[in-house]
């Protein structure tokens, strides 16, 4: 059991669907499962700026349409955001640059492919969550929460040519499995969310029945610890905020699964005495 603390520290109006965040400086980077847009949050000023990723970036676009970016991190000076891989138009990877503000799109369905193959999971179970790149490799966070219910890590290499996925058992709640929602390097620990929704489509959302903080191994990925932070929320964007030896703080964003354009940020707060 570890120690934390849970508060909501701000709202931001003008998001939706949060699904992932990335502290730098004094901004936020959110992407939203629901919209085409890069949103950029200044912490100090308050001020929310919106960066297109497409020429008709749109926001609360149809479900049935979404590119479902349910995954950003940063390699060197560029922000990458996934697409989930839950649908065939799901399968796209944007890049930003922070410098130049250049935007590369990468049709990710030939790796999508071969990460279905090697984990023997079925078109309708892919879900990508969570995503970062360590030692030359992408690190690639299924979550689980199709009729398969296979959680796990895709290692791959930059040309998606060499894969292994390695299964991640996770805590139950109602003997319903957690499942990734997103993922961070932190020194030589993996942490990750992982949220309970009472369904088995990586479509249709559920009843949310919680959240869970954890840590990996970065070598064995062996669970090093869980910790249920909330029973009503799914939070699914996690960010590192501040970082001693006494403690460890997160910044997260939850998916509310509504259209309202308006989006909490949490600081957890992990007790490491």
């Amino acid at each position: 059991m570890e120690k934390f603390t849970l508060e909501l520290l701000f709202q931001i109006s003008g998001i939706g669907s949060a699904s992932g965040l990335i502290h730098k400086d004094d901004s936020l980077y959110i992407i939203s499962d629901n919209s085409s847009f890069l949103y950029e949050y200044n912490i100090k000023e308050k001020e929310l700026h919106k960066i297109k990723l497409f020429e008709n970036s749109q926001e609360n676009i149809p479900k049935k349409d979404k590119f479902d970016f349910e995954s950003i991190t940063q390699k060197g000076n560029k922000f990458h955001l996934f697409g989930s891989g839950s649908t065939p138009n799901r399968n796209k990877r944007i890049s930003y640059d922070l410098t130049s503000a250049a935007i590369e799109e990468k049709d990710l369905s030939p790796i999508y492919e071969k990460l279905k193959q090697t984990a023997s999971i079925s078109d309708d179970d892919l879900n990508i969550e969570g995503a970062l790149f360590h030692n030359e490799k992408w690190h690639l966070f299924q979550r689980g929460n199709g009729a398969q219910s296979k959680n796990g890590i895709f290692i791959l290499d930059k040309e998606g040519n060499d894969i292994h996925f390695f299964p991640i058992p996770l805590p139950k709640i109602q003997n319903i499995e957690a499942t990734f929602t997103d993922a961070i390097l932190v020194e030589d620990k993996i942490y990750f969310l992982a949220a309970v929704e009472n369904t088995t489509s990586t479509y249709d959302d559920g009843e949310v029945l919680g959240s869970f903080i954890g840590a990996l191994s970065l070598e064995t990925f062996e669970v090093a610890f869980t910790q249920k932070v909330s029973e009503t929320h799914k939070f699914e964007g996690l960010t590192l905020f501040t970082h001693s030896k006494e403690k460890i703080e997160f910044l997260l964003c939850e998916d509310k699964d509504t259209e309202a354009l308006e989006t909490d940020i949490y600081k957890l707060t992990l007790d490491l005495k």
